[in-house]
């Protein structure tokens, strides 16, 4: 799992397989971060294959405690099996979820919204 912090945006890069094990290290992760208001939480998916219903509770407690602290938490790069379960908890209608990490950018940049440091 790699993390890097740049501007107001936290990129969170998990790899493999978001199950019970991935998960509990997504949320190690994440617990290590302190939310700041007005960050811009990403979640890219890119390198993850599978996940299970245990790999959803990580990325609904990153969207419950993002939200309390102010925070923006979206996720990217999902492929079709990890949509596949979003779409079938309907958790894609609560999660914003983008193709790409450029397309999070482009959004940021378009509603004229400034990631200062």
């Amino acid at each position: 799992m790699t993390i890097s912090q740049e501007l107001q945006v936290v990129l969170f890069k998990p790899q493999g397989s978001i199950d019970l094990e991935g998960g509990i290290a997504l949320s190690e992760e994440m617990a290590k971060t302190v939310p700041q208001p007005h960050q811009l939480w990403v979640i890219d998916l890119a390198e993850v294959d599978f996940m299970d219903s245990s790999g959803l509770v990580p990325l609904v407690k990153g969207l419950t405690t993002a939200r309390q602290s102010g925070c923006r938490l979206v996720l990217c790069n999902v492929k079709a099996p990890v949509r596949l379960i979003l779409e079938l908890t309907q958790l894609d209608s609560v999660f914003e979820i983008f193709n790409t990490y450029d397309d999070i950018v482009n959004t940021v940049k378009d509603n004229n919204l400034v990631l200062a440091s």
